[in-house]
């Protein structure tokens, strides 16, 4: 009889014991920041084209047969390289009509200055009538003017004819060949286009209503879809100032580095971010927060959990979301700056639970 009574004695200790230790609570660690105030930003994902920075189209300022193309597609060439060359025997022929004819006109000057000199003598010594002195005179003038028409002439000419020879105008790559030989080709009539190695660009449309909001120089993100690896940094180099299609500003945004991955002809996504309104019309100062941090409430209500460090615990307070930009919430109203906040885990916690902050400094793999 004292034996059970021992054995029920002990087994009543110890369930007491262990009711104990289940009904205590565990205070649970929480990873945490310190809000702080910022500008109310909103953000604009725009596509754009890809482009060179220098690109132009290559032609003959004169009209001619093509004699020879010396590049081909994709070539890189050099500034001053000849890419092309019309026939020159035409030009080489004019050149020497107008040459000789500058040879004809310099003989008539050299004549009619000998016979201005001769009466400029004889005027002196009324030997010849005033007539004829203004006769020699007007001669000679106009041997002068004469020269330098054929002068002008020959420098045509010779233009013309360096002109007949088509060279790089500065370091590139050929995107297109558009003769061929024996061609005939008219002045100004494309025959290449040319890319140049300063850089490439992104080209973007941007809508009426944050046309106001760009300003020069600001560095803004640029990602490629089809290069998933690559996000550069793009700096506003230009902005449009009349209307396209669509009520849209034309912008270009010049990348900061280079990629051989890219082309041009690729498609860009360009954010823009920009002090804006929030979805309650707020305007101003925001406090941001982590999306993390956020508990999801009935009725589309958000709340975060803000720890009391005089009591130890974490308190569910409703807060108003603006704008979301990165995964940073801005909330207009239900926090102040300085507060501690939970960042992760609040679908766990609940109002008026005990916690410990975690320390932030120690480095958490999950």
């Amino acid at each position: 009889m004292r034996i059970l009574l021992a054995i029920s004695l002990t087994a009543f200790l110890i369930g007491c014991s262990e009711q104990a230790v289940t009904t205590e609570e565990a205070i649970r660690p929480i990873a945490w920041t310190k809000v702080t105030e910022s500008n109310l930003q909103q953000l604009r994902t725009l596509s754009g084209i890809v482009a060179p920075v220098e690109a132009t189209s290559l032609s003959f300022e004169v009209l001619g047969k093509v004699q020879s193309v010396d590049v081909k597609l994709g070539d890189t060439v050099q500034k001053g390289q000849m890419l092309a060359q019309l026939n020159h025997r035409s030009f080489e022929l004019s050149s020497q009509s107008a040459q000789a004819e500058l040879d004809r006109a310099n003989s008539a000057m050299l004549e009619a200055k000998n016979t201005f000199t001769r009466y400029s003598q004889l005027i002196k010594q009324g030997l010849v009538a005033q007539s004829g002195f203004d006769n020699a005179k007007a001669n000679y003038d106009s041997s002068k003017s004469a020269v330098g028409v054929a002068q002008a002439q020959l420098d045509i000419a010779k233009k013309n004819l360096q002109d007949s020879t088509l060279l790089a105008p500065y370091n590139g790559i050929i995107t297109k060949r558009l003769i061929e030989p024996s061609q005939q080709i008219g002045a100004g009539q494309a025959a290449f286009e040319i890319e140049g190695k300063h850089g490439l660009e992104v080209n973007v449309m941007v809508p009426e209503t944050l046309i106001r909001e760009l300003q020069y120089n600001t560095i803004i993100p640029v990602r490629f879809p089809v290069l998933p690896q690559i996000e550069m940094l793009g700096r506003i180099a230009e902005i449009g100032t009349r209307a396209e299609a669509a009520n849209a500003f034309p912008v270009t945004v010049v990348l900061q580095k280079e990629s051989s991955l890219l082309r041009a002809g690729m498609t860009a996504e360009v954010d823009f971010s920009f002090e804006g309104v929030g979805k309650t019309g707020f305007q101003g100062v925001a406090i941001n927060v982590p999306f993390s941090a956020l508990r999801a409430g009935v009725g589309q209500k958000s709340y975060v959990f803000v720890y009391d460090p005089k009591n130890n615990v974490v308190n569910q307070r409703q807060v108003q979301t603006e704008n979301v930009l990165n995964n940073i919430v801005f909330i207009s109203s239900g926090l102040k700056s300085g507060e501690i906040i939970a960042t992760a885990g609040v679908a766990f916690l609940r109002d008026g639970q005990k916690v410990t902050l975690l320390d932030n400094t120690i480095q958490r793999f999950n």
